[in-house]
């Protein structure tokens, strides 16, 4: 199967997880542009990338024209639930994920919609995780957007990209188990590099569920691209 070269929003860019989507982005062969919208500079240049500085993500409204025309989101935005209140974990997970991609839509209908959610999460929004139950509420109310399609990625432990600035400080702790947990379950882990690689290919070539489990990131991330030929 071809595939024809896709331009991709990435949020979250000064982020762990965004940082390594974008790094993907900018070296893959079918990502023609890519448009980071942060709230402060990323300080990343590169001849294919545009940024967008908007403080408010609650409301994209004075950028939305800006949005138009792309055919993926990949949205790695997002925040941990540690010490977090439900209402404000709530607030800054479904509320500010869906007002965005409202308004998306609303430019781009025939976009794919490409939600980091994350391993354990709870699509029947009832069980006793505050986050699981927030992010299966958010992955269900996404799918019912109007996207081209939606897909809702569930990373687990994700190895972290070398040389990137933006990786969290606690891995430096825990990055030796890489190799063993690798060993030990495939399906447990990824490289940051293949979640990046698995969302561009979802973006591309399409995917059989709509949710991604580590299993199928990790399947996703192997396929090779295939350009589509120009005379």
């Amino acid at each position: 199967m071809t595939a024809k070269p896709i331009k991709a929003i990435v949020t979250g860019a000064t982020g762990m997880v965004g940082e390594g989507v974008l790094h993907e982005c900018l070296q893959h062969p079918l990502v023609e542009e890519v448009l980071i919208i942060n709230r402060k500079p990323s300080g990343i240049q590169h001849p294919k990338l545009k940024e967008i500085i908007h403080a408010d993500f609650f409301d994209i409204t004075p950028i939305q024209e800006q949005l138009r025309g792309y055919d993926a989101c990949f949205f790695c935005l997002g925040v941990s639930s540690v010490g977090m209140k439900e209402d404000e974990y709530y607030r800054l997970t479904y509320t500010l994920t869906l007002n965005f991609a409202k308004k998306l839509v609303s430019v781009n209908p025939n976009m794919i919609f490409e939600y980091v959610s994350g391993a354990s999460t709870d699509s029947t929004e009832k069980g006793r995780s505050m986050w699981a139950r927030v992010k299966g509420k958010t992955e269900n109310d996404l799918a019912k957007l109007p996207f081209k399609k939606v897909y809702n990625f569930r990373p687990g432990y994700m190895h972290p990209t070398p040389g990137l600035k933006n990786t969290n400080k606690y891995y430096k702790y825990i990055t030796w188990l890489y190799p063993i947990l690798r060993g030990i379950s495939r399906n447990m882990v990824s490289r940051l590099s293949e979640m990046g690689e698995a969302m561009i290919n979802a973006a591309l070539y399409g995917y059989e569920n709509q949710i991604l489990e580590v299993k199928d990131i990790n399947l996703l991330a192997r396929k090779q691209p295939n350009p589509e030929p120009h005379f």
